[in-house]
C-alpha cells in the first residue's frame, strides 16, 4: 500500500462515520415528524374534525361576513294594520319619519320597493304582495290570519333560493331578502358600510357631506356637530369611549396594584433576604396558588363575592399578577449583585436604606420591563374579563354578539380593541425606552 493510500484510509473511515451519524439524525428527524403527523391526525379525529367539516355552512359564513361590513334597510308592513315602516336594521331608533323613505322606496296606495337590476317588490291592497324576479317571474302572496300565506309561484320547479310553506315564504336573491308571514311582510336591501355611523336620521346634519359639515363647523356649529356624533343613539360613541377607558383602567389598576403588593412581599421569598426556609416556602406557595388559578376563574369567584363591575375585573387581574410578579421579583432579588448592597452597608445604612439604594436600582430594569409588558397583555385580558364582570368594551362586544344581528357593531368593537392594543403596545415600548434606557429612540 502506498503512502497516499495509507493517508486516504482514515479519511474514508471518518467520512463513513459522519455519513452514519447523519443518517441516524435524518431517521430521527423523520421519525419525529412522523410522530407529530400521527398526533395531528389523532387530534383531528378525536376533536371530531370530520363532523365539524360536515356541519360547516359556507352560506352562513358568507351572510355573517356580509353583515359585519354592510347593513340592511328594512321595508316592513304590518299585515294586521297595514302600516309600513322603513328602518335601518329594523330598529326603531333608525326609523325614517312617517311619510319619508329612501329614493328606491315609493310610498303610496301601492308601495313599490326597487331593489335594483329589475327586482321590484310591490305592496298592494288587502295585504297582497308581489316580487318580480328577472328571469324567473312574479312571486305573489296573500297573507291572512286564518289561511296562512297563500303563495303563487311560476309554474316550474321551485329553486333552492325560495323556501315556501303554508305559513311562510322566504326568497333570497342577490338583490335582497323577501319574507312573508301571516302577520308581517318584509324586504331587506343590503348596502356596504355601517349605517348612520356619524349621525342619526333625526339629526340636522344627517346626509351632509364632509365639506358641508366643515363649513357649518367654521360657522359656529362645531359643538352641535360633535354632540350629534358623540351622542349618536345608534352607535353610542360616547358610551364606547368610556368602555375603552374602563378596560384600560382595569388593566392599569390590576397591574400596578399587583406590582406594588408583590415587590415588598417578594423579599420574603428571596433566599438571600429571607434566611428562614419555612417563611420562604410559605410565601412561594402563596405566589404559586394565586398565579396557578387562571384569571378567568378568579373573575368568576370575585364576581360572586363582590358583584359585577370593572373594579371586580381589576381585582381579578391584581390577584393573578401578584403571584406572577412575586415569583419574578423574588428570582431577580436572588440575582442582585451583593457588592452594591455591601457598599451601601459600609455607609452605616440600615436594612430599609440598603434595599432602597442597593437593591431597588438593580431591580428597576427588570421590574419596569415586566410590569409594562404585563400592562400591555392585561389590556387584552381585560376585554375578556370585562365580558364576565360586566364592564369595559368586553361587555359591549358580548352584548352585540348575543343579539345575533348587530354584527357591524361587533366589527366596530373589534377594530377599537385592536387599535387599543396597538396604542398600549406603542406606549409601553416608549415608556420602556424612556424609563429604562433614559432616552426616547425612534
Amino acid at each position: 500500500m502506498t503512502l497516499a493510500q495509507d493517508a486516504a484510509a482514515p479519511i474514508a473511515q471518518r467520512r463513513a462515520a459522519v455519513e452514519k451519524v447523519l443518517g441516524r439524525t435524518r431517521l430521527t428527524m423523520l421519525g419525529g415528524l412522523g410522530v407529530i403527523l400521527a398526533y395531528l391526525v389523532y387530534v383531528f379525529f378525536a376533536f371530531d374534525g370530520p363532523g365539524l367539516l360536515a356541519r360547516a355552512d359556507g352560506e352562513n359564513a358568507r351572510i355573517l361576513i356580509s353583515d359585519m361590513v354592510s347593513y340592511k334597510v328594512h321595508v316592513s308592513r304590518d299585515n294586521r294594520t297595514g302600516d309600513i315602516e322603513v328602518a335601518f336594521e329594523g330598529e326603531r331608533k333608525g326609523r325614517y319619519p312617517d311619510g319619508e323613505s329612501p329614493a328606491w322606496v315609493i310610498l303610496g296606495a301601492d308601495t313599490v320597493v326597487d331593489l335594483g337590476n329589475g327586482h321590484i317588490v310591490t305592496y298592494g291592497a288587502d295585504n297582497f304582495v308581489r316580487y318580480s324576479v328577472p328571469g324567473y317571474g312574479d312571486i305573489t302572496a296573500q297573507p291572512s290570519r286564518a289561511g296562512g300565506v297563500n303563495a303563487a309561484l311560476p309554474a316550474q320547479e321551485v329553486p333552492d333560493w325560495i323556501n315556501a310553506s303554508r305559513n311562510r315564504i322566504v326568497v333570497d336573491t342577490d338583490a335582497g331578502r323577501f319574507i312573508v308571514t301571516r302577520n308581517r311582510t318584509e324586504v331587506f336591501r343590503y348596502f356596504a358600510g355601517w349605517e348612520l355611523f356619524f349621525f342619526t336620521l333625526d339629526s340636522p346634519y344627517s346626509g351632509l357631506s364632509a365639506g358641508e359639515l366643515l363649513g357649518r363647523a367654521f360657522a359656529g356649529e362645531g359643538g352641535a356637530i360633535w354632540e350629534g356624533f358623540w351622542g349618536n343613539v345608534m352607535w353610542n360613541h360616547g358610551r364606547v369611549a368610556w368602555a375603552i377607558f374602563e378596560t384600560i383602567l382595569m388593566a392599569f389598576i390590576g397591574t400596578a396594584g399587583a406590582a406594588l403588593i408583590a415587590l415588598p412581599v417578594s423579599f420574603l421569598a428571596a433566599r438571600n433576604f429571607a434566611p428562614l426556609g419555612a417563611l420562604r416556602f410559605a410565601v412561594r406557595r402563596v405566589f404559586d396558588f394565586v398565579r396557578g388559578v387562571d384569571g378567568l376563574i378568579w373573575t368568576v369567584v370575585l364576581s360572586r363575592a363582590f358583584g359585577p363591575g370593572p373594579l371586580t375585573g381589576a381585582l381579578a387581574i391584581l390577584v393573578t399578577d401578584t403571584g406572577t410578579f412575586g415569583k419574578m421579583f423574588s428570582e431577580a432579588l436572588e440575582n442582585v449583585d451583593p457588592k452594591q448592597v455591601e457598599g451601601v452597608r459600609s455607609t452605616g445604612a440600615g436594612g430599609l436604606m440598603r434595599a432602597r439604594f442597593g437593591v431597588i436600582p438593580q431591580l428597576v430594569p427588570v421590574l419596569l420591563s415586566q410590569v409594562l409588558y404585563y400592562l400591555e397583555s392585561n389590556t387584552r385580558s381585560a376585554t375578556v374579563i370585562g365580558a364576565i364582570t360586566g364592564g369595559g368594551i368586553g361587555l359591549l362586544l358580548t352584548q352585540a354578539i348575543i343579539t345575533q344581528k348587530d354584527w357591524e357593531e361587533v366589527t366596530y368593537y373589534i377594530v377599537l380593541i385592536v387599535l387599543m392594543v396597538f396604542a398600549m403596545d406603542s406606549l409601553s415600548g416608549w415608556l420602556r425606552r424612556r424609563l429604562i434606557k433614559g432616552r426616547a429612540e425612534d
